[in-house]
């Protein structure tokens, strides 16, 4: 074992000066300016260093059963943290998002904006914002991210810092800059190349350091800027530089300093006036948040007083601090409300202002069945949940519950809202294109802007784990009495008619996992590879015979004999092909199996969905009675029927992803509904 001194000695090795000089860097205006020659992206604005710095991960295509094609950015995959706040589905909002930015990167307008994210509670709102207060952090780190500040050399050798982390070549007066950019940008395409703008000034401070040393050198400016040091630094929300965050509290223990900085009273004896900037603490939110972004929680829940801070520094990109003049500031606005907030702000006239200068991006609740579980897989899995096996589509049902309560009835006649949750997910019905799930989409406006949030469904199944101490295995029911048995209490539900209808859902949702394992059993007990080749061989010799109009040899007397019609039908009816549709379905299979010869390929029923689902359903029928499923319910089980009850139980543990407790459970499950007579397997 390494004793502590070793230890610490491995990692000395394994420092690297060069890397922690680059990082580090401290030089002259001179040098800067060679850094900006070299590279015009570290004098970037905040916005467009943001829009860099999703971009930079990279984007790819993602069909969402639209016809229009979907951008997903990597960054939002969250790939730094191993997805730890990966953002699933809201591919859309994410786009606009990336839109806006690319937007005030170029100056557009955009940059003069809030960005508001609105949507419901646990809708991934705050989650955005964190992880652009992160990637900031980790850009600033990275050599393509780099951002730099100055700061003032002191007579004793000291360096006094700006408190803002202001830009450097807003050192540079007015009148000079239009010819300082011009040789900055030299060589470069205005069309392919970015190039450095010189805008804004800097903060009261320096500004008193530049003036009180202008009239040293005798209005010389460019001697005033030899005085000055330049230096890398990084963005970082806790030491409180370039990323600020607000959050509204109690009207009477707070006010409007806290986004703008405060006078220090105890330096007004040392410096004699409260106008002076050195008697003045930089400290406020937005002069925190210069360079890089401010978040505003709940941001319409704003007193009015920081209203006009909020119009000034989105609209002109100045903040009015106490006793002095208005002050620039570089930053990302980003704000998120819900909606009952953003209601107050529409019919609230005095905010007439704040909303003409939002864009507002909805944020609403995940409505693909794929995304929800994402959210849960996420948190319980095999790594996170130890010592409990979760049963196979147990996550599943919650997920498809709380997809269910944020759906909109459809108005399509004959659809009910689980198709329509199918619809979404991408699976294909009879009758609808994708087309008409667009049209869906359109008529359900305020879709996914209301229902049971992802927290009241992840606090549910904690509870299950935790409530069931004794158990090894999770399974779906467990969960879902805890979802239902939960409504009593939930804070959020209006009243008791949506709590009946998310009650409803629960039942919907049942029978939708009924009939999805009572299918898994049933090809568990057909899963005999060579019992479905045969009853597909001999399915194929009847269909020929018939389509051909010949007749058929018997394997065991060697007579011909008339198709099977029979046998046909009681394949063809486990998919529901009507009586009226058989030639054409069995026309359609031997045009399928010819297709196939024609292109040198053999026929194997697995290619075709349709018909394996036919087979494996008549083989089913075929077998239960021998496999005796029902007999489980009772305690008697002779040797034979355990022997072919293991067998499935171990395909379904194969197969599915069961343990032996949890198919066990499934086993006795649909034997009881058989054994009840409630259903018949396959429906």
């Amino acid at each position: 074992m390494a004793t502590g001194q070793s230890l610490l000695k491995r990692f000395a090795e394994q420092q690297n000066a060069e890397q922690y000089r680059l990082e580090y860097w401290q030089g002259s205006f001179a040098e800067y300016l060679d850094l900006v020659r070299d590279n015009p992206d570290i004098a970037r604005s905040a916005h467009r260093r943001m829009y860099d710095m999703i971009t930079a991960y990279g984007s790819y295509p993602v069909d969402e059963g639209r016809r229009d094609g979907l951008i997903r950015y990597k960054f939002f995959d969250d790939p730094d943290n191993d997805g730890e706040d990966a953002i699933f589905g809201l591919t859309e909002p994410l786009m606009q998002l990336v839109n806006f930015l690319r937007s005030a990167a170029l100056k557009y307008g955009a940059e003069k904006r809030v960005l508001l994210l609105h949507g419901p509670v646990g809708s991934s709102k705050s989650t955005m914002a964190r992880l652009l207060k992160r990637g900031l952090q980790r850009y600033s780190r990275k050599p393509e991210g780099a951002v730099y500040t100055f700061g003032w050399k002191e007579d004793d050798g000291s360096i006094t810092w700006d408190p803002m982390h202001s830009e450097p070549l807003q050192l540079i007066p007015v009148a000079a800059r239009e010819e300082v950019c011009a040789s900055l940008n030299e060589g470069r395409d205005p069309h392919k190349d970015h190039l450095v703008e010189i805008t804004g000034d800097v903060c009261p401070l320096s500004r008193f350091y530049f003036q009180d040393r202008l009239e040293k050198c005798a209005g010389d400016w460019v001697k005033v800027l030899e005085g000055i040091v330049c230096k890398r630094f990084f963005l970082s929300e806790q030491d409180r530089i370039g990323i600020g965050t607000f959050q509204p509290k109690d009207e009477k223990n707070q006010d409007s300093t806290e986004l703008t900085g405060d006078i220090n009273y105890r330096k007004i004896a040392e410096y004699g006036s409260e106008s002076d900037p050195r008697a003045f603490n930089f400290d406020g939110e937005f002069n925190v948040a210069n360079r890089g972004m401010i978040e505003f929680i709940e941001v319409l829940k704003l007193d009015v007083a920081f209203l006009y801070d909020l119009l000034g520094a989105s609209q002109e990109h100045k903040i009015k601090p106490k006793k002095f003049a208005q002050t620039d500031i570089d930053t990302v606005i980003v704000g998120h409300t819900n909606e009952p907030e953003y209601r107050k702000l529409q019919s609230n006239e005095f905010m007439e202002a704040l909303r003409d200068r939002t864009v507002k991006i909805d944020v609403p609740y995940v409505t693909k069945l794929g995304h929800e579980l994402r959210i849960y897989e996420k948190d319980y899995n095999p790594k996170r949940v130890r010592g409990k096996h979760i049963a196979p589509h147990t996550l599943e049902v919650a997920a498809m519950w709380a997809v269910l309560t944020r759906l909109e009835e459809p108005k399509h006649h004959g659809l009910t809202v689980l198709q329509k949750l199918k619809l979404y997910n991408g699976k294909s019905l009879p009758g609808f294109t994708l087309e008409n799930v667009e049209q869906l989409r359109k008529e359900a406006k305020h879709e996914g802007l209301q229902g049971i949030s992802p927290r009241y469904v992840q606090d549910k199944i904690s509870n299950a784990l935790v409530n069931n101490p004794e158990a090894t295995c999770l399974n779906p029911f467990m969960v879902l009495n805890e979802l239902e048995g939960g409504l009593r209490h939930h804070s959020l539900i209006a009243n008791e008619e949506t709590r009946e209808v998310y009650r409803r859902l629960i039942s919907v949702v049942k029978d939708e996992y009924t009939d999805v394992v009572k299918n898994e059993v049933q090809r568990a007990i057909a899963a005999d590879e060579e019992a479905l080749s045969r009853l597909c061989a001999n399915y194929i010799d009847n269909v020929k015979a018939y389509t051909q109009r010949e007749r058929v040899r018997n394997k065991f007397t060697g007579q011909d004999e008339q198709p099977d019609e029979r046998l046909m039908r009681s394949i063809e009816e486990r998919i529901d092909i009507p009586e009226t549709r058989k030639d054409d379905f069995r026309r359609e299979i031997m045009n399928y199996i010819g297709a196939l010869s024609l292109d040198g390929k053999k026929f194997d029923y697995k290619t075709n969905e349709r018909l394996h689902k036919a087979l494996e359903m008549k083989l089913f029928e075929d077998q239960k009675d021998t496999i005796k499923l029902t007999s489980l319910v009772s305690n008697v089980i002779d040797k034979d029927t355990q022997e072919k009850i293991d067998v499935v139980k171990g395909r379904l543990i194969r197969t599915f992803g069961y343990n032996d407790e949890s198919a066990t459970d499934v086993l006795q499950y649909v034997a009881s509904i058989f054994a009840r007579g409630d259903a018949k397997a396959g429906n």
